[in-house]
C-alpha cells in the first residue's frame, strides 16, 4: 500500500550531493507490513541521469530530477529502471515524463505490466533474461558508471547495481535492513509498530548474525536454483569492496555493505 499523499512524508536527500538523491516513502507490505519504498537517482559522468525503482512522481521529485539534471555537467534522464517484477508501480508516470528514457526491467514483467490496462503500453528498450544476462549492455555511458548482475535465481528477478565511480550498490529485494525509520520518519507513525511488522523488522536486518536473514535467503527467496544464486552472488563479490547499500526497503547502509551482503549469502557461496 503507497502513501495516498506523497508529497506529505515523502523524504528526499542527497545521499551523495550532485550524485546519488534517494526518495524515501511508507509502504506497507499488504497494507500490514512497514516495508517502506525508496527510488534512486544517479548522475552519470556525461551529466544523463538514471532512476532505479521509481517512486511517485510529484513535484518534489520532480524538481530534485531537474536541479540534478541542470547540474554542471547538464543532461536528461536517460534511463529508468524496475530492477525486479515488484518495483515497477510508478514505471508508466516516469516514463510518459522522459520519453527519451530508456526503459530497463527483467524478464517477465513486460509481460505482467500488459496484463493490466493500467500499466500497459510501456515500452522496454532493454529487458534481462537468464539467457542473456551474460552479454547484455545497456550503452558505453552507462556501462562506464555501473557493475550489475541480474539475479535470475532470485523469485523477484533481481537487477543489482554498483555504481562504481561512489561504490554505491544499488538493489531492491536482494537485501532489506529494517525497520523503515527513514522511509516513515515524516508520517509520525513507529516504524516498528505492529506485530508483523516486528517479525519481519526481526528477520530481516543487518543486525548480528544475521541467522534469519540468511534463512530467508536460503530456504525461500533463492531456493528454486541455489547454484545460480550462488553464481549471482560470486559475481557481485567479484566487484569488490564497496560501502554503500541502498535498498528499497529499510534504511541505507552507509558502512560495510559488501562485507554484510557476503554475510548474508554465505550459505550460497560457502555451499551449505
Amino acid at each position: 500500500m503507497a502513501p495516498q499523499d506523497p508529497s506529505s512524508s515523502m523524504v528526499i536527500r542527497d545521499v551523495v550531493p550532485g550524485t546519488i538523491a534517494t526518495f524515501s516513502t511508507p509502504f506497507l507490505r499488504s497494507g500490514l507490513i512497514k516495508f517502506g519504498g525508496r527510488g534512486t537517482i544517479v548522475k552519470l559522468k556525461t551529466g544523463n541521469l538514471a532512476v532505479f525503482s521509481p517512486v511517485a512522481l510529484n513535484s518534489e521529485a520532480k524538481a530534485k530530477v531537474q536541479q540534478y539534471a541542470q547540474a554542471s555537467p547538464p543532461g536528461n534522464v536517460r534511463y529508468i529502471v524496475a530492477p525486479d517484477i515488484e518495483h515497477h508501480m510508478f514505471l508508466s508516470p516516469w516514463a510518459k515524463e522522459y520519453p527519451d528514457a530508456n526503459i530497463i526491467g527483467p524478464e517477465g514483467l513486460p509481460e505482467k505490466r500488459e496484463k493490466n490496462s493500467q500499466t500497459a503500453g510501456t515500452k522496454f528498450h532493454h529487458v534481462f533474461t537468464a539467457n542473456n544476462k551474460h552479454q547484455m549492455k545497456i550503452s558505453s555511458e552507462f556501462d562506464d558508471d555501473f557493475d550489475y548482475e541480474y539475479v535470475h535465481s532470485h523469485a523477484n528477478k533481481e537487477l543489482v547495481f554498483l555504481h562504481k565511480p561512489t561504490r554505491t550498490m544499488i538493489e531492491a529485494d536482494l537485501l532489506f535492513n529494517l525497520p523503515a525509520t527513514e522511509q516513515f520518519s515524516r508520517t509520525g507513525d513507529d516504524p516498528r509498530g505492529g506485530i508483523l511488522t516486528k517479525i519481519f523488522a526481526g528477520m530481516l536486518n543487518t543486525r548480528g548474525d544475521m541467522k534469519w536473514h540468511k534463512r530467508f535467503l536460503y530456504y525461500a527467496v533463492g531456493s528454486g536454483d541455489r547454484k545460480g544464486f550462488a553464481e549471482s552472488m560470486r559475481k557481485i563479490q567479484s566487484w569488490g569492496e564497496f560501502d554503500r547499500i541502498i535498498p528499497c526497503h529499510g534504511d541505507v547502509i552507509e558502512q560495510g555493505g559488501s562485507r554484510i551482503l557476503a554475510q548474508a549469502t554465505a550459505w550460497f557461496t560457502d555451499a551449505k
